[in-house]
């Protein structure tokens, strides 16, 4: 009985009109639902403005985030944890620029931001080749670590 019901034009045309009702309601609630306000910590203010820096500068012209962006530089997304580099590295490229990299002339506060940055982008995962594996279909995966077996 229900299927011959569901089955026809105003079946049809009155499953279509209900969830067009439930998508209006819910539309309505995530547009008037209040979100608690939550103040970002000093670290990540200071983050964000060296954001603004890095946009401001157009540091991705030369430099990589995950391997998107120039080829100038090297790819920063992991410079912080890297082997032989850190905040002092950082600090100095910086302050000083090198053979390919200009001296911008920042102030500390501006390379405090910076390097609050690339503190907050090192946390978003690893980058290198290393720790990813293309599928057969081209597809790019994260490298699982693998159990000890007992």
């Amino acid at each position: 009985m229900l299927d011959r019901i569901l089955g026809t034009a105003i079946g049809i045309k009155c499953i279509y009109g209900c969830l067009f009702i439930c998508f209006l309601f819910f539309t309505a609630f995530v547009y008037t639902a209040e979100v608690p306000d939550t103040a970002p910590l000093p670290q990540q203010e200071l983050a964000l403005q060296g954001k603004h820096i890095w946009q401001k500068h157009n540091c991705s012209a030369c430099h990589q985030f995950y391997g998107l962006g120039g080829y100038i530089g090297p790819d920063v997304t992991n410079v912080m944890s890297a082997k032989g580099k850190g905040e002092s590295y950082v600090r100095a490229v910086l302050q000083n620029g090198t053979a390919t990299m200009p001296d911008f002339n920042l102030s500390v506060k501006d390379v405090d931001a910076l390097v609050a940055f690339l503190i907050e982008a090192d946390k978003t995962g690893k980058s290198g080749r290393e720790h990813f594996l293309a599928d057969n279909f081209g597809q790019i995966h994260p490298k699982r670590k693998k159990s000890p077996r007992n």
